[in-house]
């Protein structure tokens, strides 16, 4: 991985790697920081092999983080820095990371859940040290609007015991490790970075992803996207990239070309907009919810999406009124695809032009192969039409999930992935996704896992049962939707619930919305039926409600 950097470097030296709120940092500067970051961590003692956290949004920091941790032979693992205390305490302790970056207005809950953990170092940084310095002194000027930017992007950070400044690491002596001083690693076996998913168990598994995984991945969704120019493509970062999805299509296929990436930390729509006008972006990685509201933009113009090649949709479904839209922008330049973190992620893709059918998720990536198989006898590959399993096997399979051989063991076999997903393939090679078997919910592009926010529901004394399931929402694609059977002794209360679940999960885990029930469907087995819930939320018990067509990373 730190190759891509360095060859796009010596392509490209003084071409733009990085746009962030009016600087631009090329592909020489993001060399040269990813070096010293990593000169940094080897100051504090990391070794090959260990797990250095990143929980920070889309800003510099957390590209020269990520290559700098690779140059170090470390393992980067990404996560949400929307995460609650308990969520970070769980996903540390369990890559048992020594070191974490994080925003200063983030280290409080870092802080908190670090007691107990190996974690050694917090490298604090914050949003404004990477701004123009213009920008910078703006904020330092006492006026009423400065003011409530700096309590908006900066916190104080006491000067505690194992407490680093990003901005100290970067101003060190210059020490470049070059490939022959790094770690000797193999590339098919070592780990470049653990991407937390989930699965039917509900808490998150980390994902391991090799080097190979995530380059190969990148060069194949290349080799399908054959228009793309070296040095001259814009991508729009408003994904985020401790998502597996932004992660590859937003950071390191971008640096594989030696392309600019528009780095957005939080999605704000006049904020994007003015982001397309400025720097006529090339590809849009996305979610179809994005892209709608983007279009819906009183400030938007024709003519600011005229330099966009491509627009990658993934993460959610894609309905016909967004596909329309986007074609109507000017000729067919919508990639719809599938994927799935353990793929790294992209599995399938639509082809660019009139071939499309972007009401499916496409056909296999180069190097992939997808078969439809029997859920019960795996072995026994089904024939077009007929829904089953969708398993996958190519150079961008994970290999395996941390700590964890015996959930590796149910999904990989002899090299092919079980995902779970039920799908179907047409005669022509289309694949189309019906069901998660997780039952997963995604929140604008986001996973939300039922049995993490039922974990959650049950502590408090009200909740006697509870089933979660997610509900079609133009705005966000799925809301999470709590059932609720009471206890008898505790009076059933939404705010109360709503409340205790902010508490302990991020804020787009939160269900918006809490329905009572008199008891929950369930099998012979005893087992939730959640698709009845989905379907029909009174249906009885016999209800056979038919499978929703689904897609999406």
């Amino acid at each position: 991985m730190p190759r891509l950097l360095d060859d796009a470097a010596g392509r490209h030296p003084r071409r733009p790697a990085l746009h962030y709120y009016g600087r631009t940092i090329d592909y020489r500067s993001l060399r040269e920081a990813a070096d010293r970051f990593a000169a940094g961590l080897h100051r504090l003692g990391v070794q090959p092999g260990d797990r250095v956290a990143l929980i920070l949004p889309n800003c510099p920091q957390q590209v020269i983080a990520f290559f700098g941790v690779l140059r170090r032979g470390a393992i980067a693992v990404p996560l949400n820095p929307l995460f609650t205390e308990e969520e970070l305490r769980h996903q540390l302790a369990d890559c048992g990371a020594r070191v974490a970056v994080v925003l200063d207005r983030g280290y409080p809950t870092v802080r908190a859940a670090r007691d107990g953990l190996p974690l050694e170092h917090v490298i604090v940084t914050s949003l404004v040290e990477q701004l123009p310095w213009t920008r910078r002194l703006a904020l330092r000027l006492p006026l009423v609007q400065a003011r409530r930017w700096r309590a908006l992007l900066t916190a104080v950070v006491p000067d505690e015991p194992g407490v680093v400044r990003f901005a100290e690491l970067q101003r060190a002596p210059h020490q470049r490790l070059r490939q022959h001083r790094q770690h000797r690693l193999d590339p098919s076996r070592q780990l470049a970075a653990i991407c937390y998913t989930g699965g039917t168990e509900g808490r998150p598994k980390g994902a391991m992803l090799t080097h190979r995984n995530l380059i190969a991945n990148a060069a194949q969704q290349h080799a399908w996207d054959t228009g793309v120019r070296d040095g001259a493509e814009v991508t729009l970062g408003v994904l985020p990239l401790f998502h597996s999805f932004g992660l590859t299509s937003a950071m390191i296929a971008p640096v594989m070309k030696a392309g600019a990436v528009v780095l957005l930390p939080r999605f704000d729509r006049d904020q994007l907009v003015k982001a397309i006008r400025r720097h006529r972006p090339t590809m849009f990685p996305g979610v179809p919810t994005l892209y709608d509201q983007v279009l819906d933009s009183p400030r938007l113009r024709p003519s600011d999406l005229r330099d966009l090649r491509v627009f990658i949709s993934g993460a959610t479904d894609l309905g016909e009124r967004t596909l329309a839209r986007i074609e109507a922008l000017g000729g067919h330049r919508l990639i719809q695809c599938y994927g799935l973190t353990e793929a790294a992620p992209a599995v399938t893709a639509n082809p660019i032009g009139p071939s499309a059918r972007n009401l499916t998720v496409g056909v296999p990536l180069p190097g992939t192969d997808v078969l439809i198989v029997d859920q019960e006898q795996p072995t026994r590959v089904l024939p077009p039409g007929e829904p089953g399993e969708l398993v996958v096997r190519g150079p961008q399979v994970f290999a395996g999930y941390w700590n964890a051989p015996l959930a590796t063991a149910q999904v990989l076999s002899k090299g092919w992935l079980r995902t779970g997903d039920i799908a179907v393939m047409d005669e022509d090679g289309f694949v189309s996704v019906l069901e998660r078997h997780s039952d997963m919910i995604k929140m604008n592009g986001f996973s939300v896992y039922p049995t993490e926010v039922e974990e959650v529901l049950r502590r408090h004394p009200a909740v006697h049962e509870c089933a979660v399931t997610g509900e079609p929402d133009e705005r966000c694609g799925e809301r999470v939707i709590a059932h609720v059977v009471e206890h008898p002794a505790y009076p059933f209360s939404a705010d109360e619930l709503r409340r205790h679940c902010e508490r302990y999960l991020a804020h787009y885990k939160v269900p918006a919305e809490f329905r009572p029930r008199p008891d929950l469907p369930r099998n012979l087995l005893g087992k939730v039926l959640r698709r009845r819930l989905r379907e029909d939320p009174a249906a009885p018990a016999t209800a056979a409600p038919a499978p929703r067509a689904r897609s999406g990373l």
